[in-house]
């Protein structure tokens, strides 16, 4: 910070909290240049990209990154009359009507919102679609090969003896990925149907960890990280666009993607921004929006943060047609289902897989 002065960094579950004490004129200005973006981990974009918006307005962005999409969420309610910062990132349509429940947002239509792809636009003006993309079941080539396994084609597969102790996924309760497969059960299997699948996944051994990070980069035997963490699960909840990521950050790279998509799996997702109730640089905070529907911005996306644009005209990376293209039909729920539901459903869940 370029204040003279400032006071205590308090530091808890995650949440990073820096408050200015400096009363000059200098301190007050150079806190009304600085914008500050709440985001899950999983937050990325190119500097250059970055740098260009910064200096084309004026205001200098700070990132603060709490975790996995659900715990930001939670948090960002719980913080909400004192909030972190001035725009949350990353709140997708599994726990949109939470975040408007709980009155997170102030409404802002963006500049450029006329430039949405029809199908991710949203009634009210508390949040503007920002990406999308397909959460989807991944499974590690080279262990089904080895071991002379068809991978999995549905979810009524997970259930078969041939997987049994192969598949880990994240919870429910905590992650965006994890709420997204449970949906994705509960669509496919409706409400009476649901329950009795689950049951059947934790008896065939299905494990649970908190969030997208944990279960991928140490659990799931494709990825880079979970080979030198010689992790032993093969199938795991994540994104359609995760095999091109292993292409991509491999060195050197293969001529084929080491881990697929399981597309019979897949739930899609539609992640928000919007400006935060009580920000204290509005402003800044609807610059900021404006940004991310930029095509710069949109077109930079993809293989940052491994998502799909959603505004039109924005290109899509060659990688992502050639190792990872969208689901072709995906699960959906409307998100007024979602709503009446989500809660109870997840309750459910927990006391029947988690206990």
């Amino acid at each position: 910070m370029n204040t003279k002065k400032y006071c205590a960094v308090v530091v808890g579950l995650g949440l990073l909290a820096l408050s200015a004490c400096g009363s000059s004129d200098e301190g007050a200005k150079s806190e009304s240049k600085t914008v500050t973006l709440v985001s899950h981990d999983s937050w990325a974009v190119s500097k250059g990209v970055l740098a260009a918006f910064e200096k084309e307005s004026g205001y200098k962005v700070k990132v603060l990154e709490d975790g996995d999409a659900g715990q930001a969420v939670n948090k960002a309610i719980l913080t909400k009359d004192n909030p972190q910062g001035d725009v949350f990132f990353g709140v997708d349509n599994t726990l949109l009507s939470r975040a408007l429940d709980n009155g997170l947002f102030q409404p802002y239509e963006a500049k450029g919102a006329g430039t949405i792809k029809a199908g991710f636009r949203v009634d009210g003006d508390k949040v503007t679609p920002i990406d999308t993309g397909d959460i989807c079941l991944n499974y590690d080539k080279a262990w089904f090969s080895q071991h002379k396994v068809q991978p999995p084609t549905s979810y009524d597969d997970l259930v078969k003896p041939a997987y049994k102790n192969l598949l880990v996924t994240e919870n429910a309760a905590t992650s965006s990925p994890g709420l997204g497969f449970l949906l994705g059960t509960a669509a496919k299997y409706g409400d009476d149907g649901w329950e009795a699948y689950w049951s059947k996944l934790k008896a065939n051994g299905v494990k649970v960890v908190d969030g997208w990070e944990q279960a991928y980069n140490e659990e799931f035997s494709g990825s880079a990280g979970g080979k030198k963490a010689k992790a032993d699960r093969p199938l795991v909840v994540s994104y359609a666009s995760s095999p091109p990521a292993e292409v991509i950050y491999a060195d050197p790279k293969p001529s084929t993607a080491p881990t697929g998509v399981v597309e019979g799996t897949c739930f899609r997702q539609v992640e928000y921004a919007g400006l935060l109730s009580n920000a204290k640089n509005s402003e800044g905070g609807k610059a900021l929006i404006d940004f991310l529907l930029t095509k710069k911005f949109q077109e930079d996306m993809p293989l940052n943060m491994f998502v799909y644009p959603v505004v039109e005209g924005a290109a899509v990376p060659a990688e992502f047609t050639q190792y990872g293209p969208a689901a072709e039909d995906p699960e959906t729920m409307d998100p007024a289902k979602i709503a009446d539901n989500r809660d109870d459903w997840v309750k459910s869940w927990t006391s029947l897989v988690l206990k």
